[in-house]
């Protein structure tokens, strides 16, 4: 939630601050502003809207000045206008700031301000610390000694970026649970909340970790501990992603691009873990307590890990929302327990929360992850990456897939670390998983068929989705995705559930998408159909077996394989089938409303 861009060199900071913040919309935003300093004085245009609206309405790239900070605000403080906008001042206007995060003590803060004197234009916890760092200055000292101490009594989350119109060749960068990272180029210097905001310029990165900070010049940059104030010395990573992975490639939205993306994304999985499943599997081994943590799409790819956990494994995890984990397991956790994090962005606030609380109970702890050097796989004993590349649109599809093909590697060769399944089993089970990107290439060939099927439901208002066993995960991430970028209420459960109150909610007409595979439970699923339909539900299943017609008004046909398989090629239609619904129904799937891509504040 919310993005930050920072710039210091020989360009026009206004010019390369917008080009980042248009790579930072898909965090979600309701506001932008922009500050540039230049002749000892600060120039800031805000407001509530979109950034190209507010561009050409304020005038973002006629802004003087080769140093500057630009911000998308997720309101959280203060309703959504052009005062609660970023960036925030002090008294004096000559201290600017922007923020991503929740200040928990705000109120006491503000009120002992007040008391001092100080005034205040917004309704934000953000504009406190420009008036604690001035209140501060008066104190005596630097400026970076005034804003460490007005910094160290804050309480919450915070990642900021700093400029003073005093300092004129230097700007200041601060981690503490919200994601940044810094951006090394030769004669400039970049920082941000994601690094596809600076990639146009450069692919060395610096990733700060919490309670750290950063000086940057145009030609130096130093981190030091926000506590301490001692310099820290940090490795330079090269970010193999190019510009060109993050952009449209001529596609009309990013989660069509990263939706036809997916057979890639898959073969960059098996491949990019091959050497080193192994190892990982030999570890968790030696663990009989094992959770799963993980928010959104991730806790649904956690409950699809286990099931192929208990059936190739014969581990049972016990699968935890994040948010929910540290309150509720706390005293269930210690060196026996594995902890298996799942996160996109390695930033998520939830999750790392819940991966703190493991390693202080002394659990081991692996990272599923896509992006490197996050947050995430600094606090894991090791890492699994998903090699999905950039997703940049909202709703997750690549980093799905990709989640989903790792956590059937790792089962796989903890079956066989462990000898729990037939090792011929196991051999055709991994050579078929490898087959998997064809069978999504030949899935994505129905885009056009699944956009007609949507053009005749874009009317309706409740969607249901069905499945059992290790279909209902996916029967839970089809009814997340209608829900994300559709705006239709959709609910996904077990097939099982129907008759135990929800079937009191079929009308005529009623959408309910019946995920049923060849396998253990598809005679149940046909059931479960069949009583749908006599209800006037209009059905459209999702599976391999003909037979599925005489019980269907749609029926797509997927290829056939194994059973475990089935979730990473089966939700591809149901990604298709929201997209279209999004588009048809006017909607921008790349931007939803109220959602942001990566949950960084609780």
């Amino acid at each position: 939630m919310c993005g930050i861009i920072g710039y210091i060199g020989d360009r026009q900071a206004c010019k390369v601050i917008v080009k980042g913040l248009k790579r930072l919309e898909y965090r979600g935003y309701d506001s932008a502003g922009i500050v540039t300093a230049e002749g000892g004085r600060l120039h800031i245009k805000k407001g509530a809207g979109r950034i190209d609206e507010l561009a050409e309405k304020l005038g973002f790239l006629e802004m003087p000045g080769e140093r500057g900070i630009g911000h998308t605000r997720w309101a959280t403080h203060g309703i959504p206008n052009d005062i609660n906008a970023h960036p925030q001042t002090d008294c004096t206007g000559k201290i600017a700031l922007v923020h991503n995060g929740i200040i928990e003590n705000y109120r006491e803060l503000r009120e002992e301000l007040l008391k001092r004197g100080h005034r205040f234009d917004s309704d934000t916890d953000t504009e406190v610390i420009a008036h604690l760092i001035e209140e501060e200055l008066k104190s005596g000292g630097s400026f970076e000694e005034a804003m460490r101490r007005a910094l160290l009594r804050l309480k919450g989350s915070f990642a900021l970026g700093i400029i003073y119109t005093e300092e004129p060749d230097r700007l200041y960068f601060v981690r503490n649970e919200s994601p940044l990272v810094l951006g090394i180029g030769e004669g400039e210097n970049f920082a941000a909340s994601d690094v596809p905001a600076f990639l146009e310029y450069t692919n060395r990165v610096v990733f700060l970790d919490d309670r750290e900070y950063a000086v940057l010049t145009k030609d130096s940059w130093t981190v030091k501990n926000l506590d301490t104030g001692e310099r820290i010395e940090k490795p330079v990573h090269e970010i193999e992603w190019s510009l060109e992975m993050a952009e449209k490639a001529g596609y009309p939205h990013f989660m069509l691009k990263e939706i036809h993306e997916q057979p890639k994304a898959i073969r960059d999985a098996l491949h990019g873990n091959a050497e080193i499943i192994h190892s990982v599997a030999e570890e968790i081994a030696k663990y009989d307590r094992i959770f799963i943590v993980a928010m959104g799409t991730s806790y649904h790819a956690g409950l699809v890990g286990k099931y192929l956990f208990q059936r190739l494994a014969k581990r049972v995890p016990i699968v935890e929302d994040a948010s929910e984990f540290r309150y509720e397991l706390e005293d269930v956790i210690d060196e026996n327990t594995l902890v298996i994090a799942i996160t996109q962005s390695g930033e998520t606030a939830d999750t790392l929360a819940a991966m703190k609380l493991a390693k202080r109970k002394g659990a081991k702890v692996l990272a599923i992850v896509n992006v490197v050097g996050s947050m995430a796989t600094r606090i894991a004993d090791f890492t699994l990456y998903t090699h999905a590349g950039p997703e940049i649109g909202v709703a997750a599809t690549k980093t799905y897939t990709t989640q989903l093909t790792v956590l059937t590697m790792l089962a796989l060769e903890l079956a066989r670390v462990l000898g729990t399944a037939e090792d011929e089993y196991l051999k055709r089970l991994e050579k078929e998983l490898n087959t998997v990107p064809e069978l999504v290439e030949d899935v994505l060939k129905h885009d056009e068929s699944l956009r007609e099927l949507a053009e005749g439901l874009k009317e309706k208002r409740d969607f249901f989705y069905i499945g059992r066993g290790i279909s209902v995960p996916t029967a839970l991430e089809g009814a997340l995705k209608l829900k994300e970028i559709s705006y239709i209420h959709a609910e996904g459960l077990s097939a099982g559930e129907l008759k135990h109150g929800p079937l009191a909610l079929l009308e005529d007409g009623v959408p309910v998408v019946a995920i049923a595979p060849s396998g253990k439970t598809f005679d149940k699923v046909v059931s479960n159909i069949e009583e749908s339909k006599a209800r006037g539900a209009y059905i459209i299943s999702v599976g391999d077996r003909a037979e599925l017609m005489r019980v269907s008004d749609v029926f797509l046909e997927m290829p056939r394989m194994d059973e475990l398989l089935t979730p990473i090629v089966y939700v591809v239609p149901l990604q298709i089938l929201a997209y279209h619904l999004a588009v048809l129904r006017g909607n921008d799937p790349d931007k939803p409303r109220n959602l942001a891509k990566s949950v960084t504040v609780e």
